[in-house]
């Protein structure tokens, strides 16, 4: 990945972490480096190998190396089985690659814990003074709708029914689209939403008792 850019003294990269703000990062990463012609580095750190990953982790890394070819990003770096802290890991990338610019999201993080623990901006800034980072804020209602009212998400998979579909937990040959089921936190049906890639973009559409709520969403995103 990654033809040769016309200036090298300046290079990005770009810090992901699980949720709906990864693709946004990237994308943001990418038209600066578009920009600047420099290369461009995609980064996510996680404490588990990766063979451990659940699937809506395995999901987004798999969208994250998707998008990294489709925008001929330079590397895509996964330092999975990390026991240090994300702070240290991404001062270690910098100064590997020569990095001058991060972009990284908003951190969702309570005065409290930054009290306790310390603001991550911060723990960044003194890890990597010389560097310039450029900080993207997390739309709130993403960050409630996927934390506040649905558990974890669960791979999924949704398989035509009549003039609906039906969503699935176990891979069939019926199966037509392959996501994420977050299910609504206090029902015993499988009531939620479904998070799926058509055509390079995240989707998502209502489930009611096991079936697509509104079945013309799908026929709409596939336009």
């Amino acid at each position: 990945m990654g033809m040769t850019k016309s200036r090298m003294d300046e290079s990005i990269l770009v810090c992901v972490y699980y949720g709906p703000n990864g693709e946004r990062l990237i994308r943001r990463g990418h038209k600066m480096a578009s920009i600047m012609d420099c290369p461009l580095y995609i980064l996510t750190v996680d404490p588990l190998p990766f063979d451990e990953f659940d699937a809506e982790k395995t999901e987004y890394v798999e969208r994250w190396q998707e998008l990294a070819e489709e925008l001929d990003v330079d590397n895509f770096l996964i330092r999975d089985n990390e026991k240090r802290s994300s702070a240290k890991v991404i001062a270690e990338v910098a100064d590997h690659y020569n990095i001058t610019q991060i972009v990284i999201g908003q951190t969702a993080q309570s005065r409290w814990e930054e009290i306790t623990k310390g603001s991550f901006m911060n723990v960044l800034l003194r890890e990597i003074p010389f560097v310039d980072f450029h900080v993207v804020s997390v739309e709130r209602a993403i960050k409630d709708e996927i934390e506040g009212m649905f558990e974890k998400g669960v791979r999924a998979y949704l398989v035509k029914d009549g003039n609906s579909y039906r969503v699935e937990f176990t891979l069939s040959k019926e199966a037509c689209y392959k996501g994420i089921f977050f299910k609504e936190i206090g029902t015993d049906f499988n009531n939620g939403i479904f998070k799926f890639m058509c055509n390079h973009k995240m989707c998502q559409v209502h489930i009611a008792d096991d079936m697509v709520a509104d079945p013309s969403e799908i026929k709409y995103k596939q336009q």
